[in-house]
């Protein structure tokens, strides 16, 4: 299969790609390498430096690739920017998004995977969280990701277009190659040890105040070849399931508190931190039920446990502490 890999330099992207590639799939890439980088994307891959909403870009790789499907990670990620710029989010996460739609519909390329957000659902009305609950976003980046969602619906029933929105939850994790580089870290784990790596004086908690077991936000953390699996599935079950949406985690939280004491127990140091007030749009618990996935996609997790999860992304770190720099 013709595989068009958005984002495909990033995080999640990179890793995926390299996973495609394995798998005997053609990879083509298109990253604007404002968060990713080069380095992370394979030479197999064909690559494309430049936006996903270019429309010019997109239809140069259209017309040179017979493209099967896209995956689609590309997206503006920070939370607490999406606060202050949420313009940005919109126009990055929205607007770009309807651009390449429409540059699929041209090339009669009918079949996404999108990356979603379990911030699409905002505060919990009941924990865990499944496909029924109510979306109500608490921030502008979560806003922008339901709404591509409520398009690629109406793009359903208008035109036929097969999709499943993948709603990850916190993703983490790495590959033996491959890990979270970003140029502007914000997830807990890498930056739990950028810590221990000395990249960062001292780690900040955002919040020690939240009516949780020892005042701190708890997330659900899913690792990213676990991601990967998700969307093999979802592409060789899209023709079952053309317009499926899945919340995609592990069923159970961790605290802010137990993921720095596993990172600890993981690399054998304490990681020095200090409590800061709440950042905005933060939920206080986010879990997830990931049974419609396991049922319709026959998806299973391998990475239960958060000490593996964060083994892998210690050891990644700990062989880069320099990220793509000197790859």
């Amino acid at each position: 299969m013709a595989l068009l890999i958005t984002g495909g330099a990033g995080y999640i992207g990179s890793i995926c790609v390299e996973e495609f590639l394995l798998q005997g799939h053609k990879v083509v890439v298109i990253d604007n390498l404002q968060e990713g980088h080069r380095k992370a994307v394979l030479p197999e891959a064909i690559f494309y430096e430049g936006d996903s909403g270019d429309r010019s870009l997109l239809k140069t790789i259209f017309q040179n690739h017979s493209i099967d499907a896209v995956i689609h990670f590309a997206a503006d990620t920070r939370v607490e920017s999406s606060m202050t710029d949420p313009g940005q989010f919109f126009n990055n996460n929205v607007a770009n998004g309807i651009t390449l739609l429409d540059a699929m519909r041209e090339a009669d390329c009918n079949r996404i995977i999108f990356s979603s957000s379990a911030a699409t659902f905002g505060e919990p009305q009941y924990i865990p969280v499944d496909e029924k609950h109510p979306q109500m976003p608490i921030n502008p980046y979560g806003e922008s990701k339901l709404m591509f969602e409520k398009i690629l619906d109406w793009y359903h029933r208008a035109y036929g277009l097969k999709f499943n929105a993948l709603r990850y939850f916190n993703a983490a994790g790495a590959s033996k190659r491959f890990g979270d580089a970003k140029r502007h870290v914000t997830l807990l784990i890498p930056v739990t040890i950028q810590v221990l790596l000395g990249q960062r004086e001292k780690l900040q908690i955002f919040g020690n105040d939240y009516q949780t077991k020892d005042g701190t936000c708890i997330r659900d953390y899913i690792h990213v070849l676990d991601l990967f699996q998700a969307h093999i599935q979802a592409l060789e079950n899209l023709d079952k399931h053309p317009n499926g949406k899945y919340n995609l985690g592990n069923g159970q939280g961790f605290s802010n508190l137990e993921v720095v004491k596993t990172v600890e127990l993981v690399s054998g140091r304490k990681v020095p931190f200090e409590f800061a007030p709440r950042r905005p749009g933060d939920p206080a618990v986010l879990i997830a039920s990931s049974d419609l996935a396991h049922q319709e996609l026959h998806w299973n997790p391998k990475y239960a446990k958060l000490e593996d999860i964060v083994a892998t992304a210690w050891e990644w770190h700990r062989k880069h502490p320099n990220g793509y720099k000197f790859f």
